[in-house]
């Protein structure tokens, strides 16, 4: 049975976190101080029991983002009917508020490897990527937004990051999820300043931001979600928030998975964050 649409995402912004396991309980009694929350899309796609009676009463609580790692849109197999099947019913069950994936592929041939795999940025994986989105977007009667992703390797004679999303937005019609962490990890993976990665991207396109922490691995930064968020990546949040205006921001945390209310104080900052860029934006307006 469907949810009903009452509970929207609120237009100017709003703060939520990834519903993990931990806390189910919290998102299911309604007393879990947040905005919204977030899952990911295959934990209750084609389930039924316990996961789907868990996303509903959740659900009820509160408006909720899906957040898929298996559309696979850099795949040159195109996408998968039934995985987009199984989507829609879902989407149309729990009506959430934002449908997202990555700029990523998964797998070939029916094979899934679970990793985001990097997409070349080339104009034939461009043609790729739009075809794949397009269909998912006609699929699913609504608009996607699509993740930037973390980036460690350079492929030879590929084009910016930025003017791939830009023209992947420009030709589809899609929004982005702006991971502020993975530009912050993929500028400095490459040496590029993550203001001007920033300064390239089509911000009005942008209709949720993640935050995350990161560690360093052997030969970069690694996207782990494992950590608090940096205090390199806040001021960049601060930056970006002072040029989109209120976005509806949530943390991920996918390891070392804290206390709920730990995460909530986090998720302050943010807010704090948001509020003061807006403020001094009014005064500089005004």
């Amino acid at each position: 049975m469907p949810m009903s649409s009452s509970l929207p995402i609120p237009a100017l912004g709003a703060f939520g976190l990834g519903m993990r396991r931990p806390h189910y309980g919290a998102y299911i009694d309604g007393t879990a101080p947040v905005d919204f929350f977030e899952v990911i899309s295959e934990n209750f796609m084609g389930v039924a029991g316990r996961p789907r009676d868990t996303l509903l009463r959740a659900r009820a609580n509160y408006p909720m983002a899906l957040h898929g790692v298996s559309l696979s849109v850099g795949s040159a197999d195109g996408p998968n009917h039934a995985y987009l099947d199984k989507l829609k019913t879902l989407v149309d069950m729990i009506e959430p508020s934002i449908v997202s994936d990555h700029l990523c592929w998964t797998g070939i041939d029916g094979f899934n490897s679970h990793d985001l795999l990097p997409v070349p940025l080339t104009e034939e994986a461009l043609d790729t990527v739009c075809r794949a989105v397009s269909i998912t977007q006609d699929h699913l009667g609504r608009r996607m937004l699509l993740e930037n992703p973390s980036s460690y390797i350079a492929f030879p004679g590929t084009m910016p990051e930025w003017e791939f999303l830009s023209e992947m937005v420009r030709r589809t019609g899609c929004g982005l999820l702006l991971d502020v962490n993975n530009i912050f990890v993929s500028a400095t993976n490459h040496g590029l300043d993550p203001l001007s990665w920033l300064d390239n991207l089509p911000l009005g396109a942008v209709g949720q931001i993640h935050l995350a922490g990161h560690s360093m691995g052997a030969h970069g930064l690694v996207d782990t979600h494992d950590q608090p968020v940096t205090d390199e990546v806040w001021a960049l949040y601060a930056e970006t928030i002072r040029r989109t205006g209120p976005v509806p921001t949530m943390i991920e945390r996918d390891g070392n998975i804290p206390e709920l209310d730990e995460l909530v104080v986090e998720l302050d900052l943010a807010r704090d964050a948001a509020q003061t860029e807006t403020v001094q934006t009014g005064e500089l307006a005004a």
